[in-house]
């Protein structure tokens, strides 16, 4: 999944990097872990079901997804989980944080190509590879240019593990990475492709800001706070 980061000026006041001791940082070995968390918490998701509506091959597709989007994201963000188990992951990327645009551009590209890639490989119909190529703008964040500040930290995936749900983990999660937005005045932003999740969103003090509906009857709810 790709999402926008803007470069800031160098004059440009940057909060530290994202520092909880009430979370467990993820860290590389834990990749195989949260790679089944995800494809655990996203397998019916609408965004999958509408890119790849065949089970059989969305069932197949998406650890190999998610193994590209990890690699990048450990590169670009931070990863935060309720404890060791990882039972819920926050992935946010703090875009108030001075970063190399030649560098940063350099592995999202890679990334790009690896999952086209995969996607090539699993189905030579190409069919899949088309509703990737329609459905970009559900797959990255370019709307939040629209946000118009640097100021601001993007919640890239949060998700609780089905059988963990109702325990409390998406609370934890989530007030850990407000706490910190608020102590350092940062606008929070996120998507959802999930109509069920806005609710939940404004609970957390989320607002609608715009939705984002393209080529598919999906629906991108894009909210910030």
């Amino acid at each position: 999944m790709e999402y926008a980061k803007q470069p800031i000026s160098n004059d440009t006041k940057v909060s530290e990097t994202v520092k909880t001791d009430r979370l467990y940082r993820v860290e590389k070995k834990d990749i195989e872990k949260l790679n089944s968390l995800l494809t655990e918490s996203f397998a019916k998701d609408p965004l999958y079901l509408n890119l790849i509506p065949q089970a059989e091959k969305r069932q197949k597709l998406l650890p190999e997804l998610f193994s590209c989007d990890l690699d990048e994201l450990f590169e670009n963000c931070e990863i935060y989980a309720d404890s060791p188990d990882l039972n819920g992951i926050i992935i946010v990327s703090d875009e108030s944080e001075p970063y190399n645009p030649l560098k940063y551009y350099a592995i999202e590209l890679f990334y790009a190509l690896k999952t086209n890639l995969y996607l090539i490989r699993d189905d030579h119909s190409l069919k899949t590879l088309w509703n990737f190529i329609k459905g970009k703008a559900y797959l990255n964040s370019e709307w939040t240019n629209d946000l118009h500040t640097d100021r601001r930290m993007h919640i890239i995936y949060f998700s609780v593990r089905p059988s963990m749900r109702g325990k409390g983990i998406a609370t934890k999660l989530m007030n850990a990475v407000r706490d910190y937005a608020d102590e350092n005045r940062l606008l929070v932003s996120l998507e959802t492709h999930n109509e069920h999740n806005v609710k939940m969103y404004e609970h957390y003090g989320f607002h609608l800001f715009e939705v984002v509906q393209k080529h598919f009857s999906l629906k991108q709810y894009c909210m910030v706070r």
